[in-house]
């Protein structure tokens, strides 16, 4: 049973930035062919949107395991976690990030989780990833370790 699911999907302004294009590929191409300028442009729009959204990464947690993009942690080897946001969060991607953790941070979302890994045959000593709802997500991993 999945106990929190998320999909890191761009934010709007994304999608604005890739439709910048729009006009730029019909500005080229409106010497040449205006018609061809506009089809043209909306095809490079979905050929840039289309991937955008297919392939955006999940956080899926169930009762055994936390998966994140194609990584996947077993939950008895789950420590202590913590949400960040704000300035909080930019010094632990930043100043406090230890080389030897697992990371997983989009640009486009500011808060992140830190989860402790206590596995003794896993050299990386946490994971750090990005995730809209970072309350949620310790909450739900932090009711699953009382659970058991």
């Amino acid at each position: 049973m999945t106990t929190f699911r998320e999909v890191l999907r761009p934010t709007w302004w994304m999608y604005l930035i890739a439709a910048l294009m729009i006009p730029t590929i019909i500005l080229v191409m409106a010497p040449i062919n205006f018609t061809l300028g506009i089809v043209l442009s909306i095809v490079v729009y979905a050929l840039i949107v289309i991937p955008m959204f297919a392939t955006s990464p999940t956080i899926t947690l169930t009762e055994t395991e936390l998966r994140v993009g194609k990584a996947h942690i077993n939950r008895e080897f789950i420590g202590a976690v913590s949400a960040y946001s704000g300035t909080y969060a930019v010094t632990a991607r930043g100043p406090e990030l230890d080389a030897r953790a697992w990371i997983f941070l989009r640009g486009w979302i500011n808060p992140v989780v830190r989860v402790d890994i206590t596995d003794p045959n896993d050299p990386t000593p946490y994971w750090l990833f990005s995730t809209r709802r970072p309350e949620e997500l310790v909450a739900a991993l932090r009711a699953g370790r009382k659970a058991k």
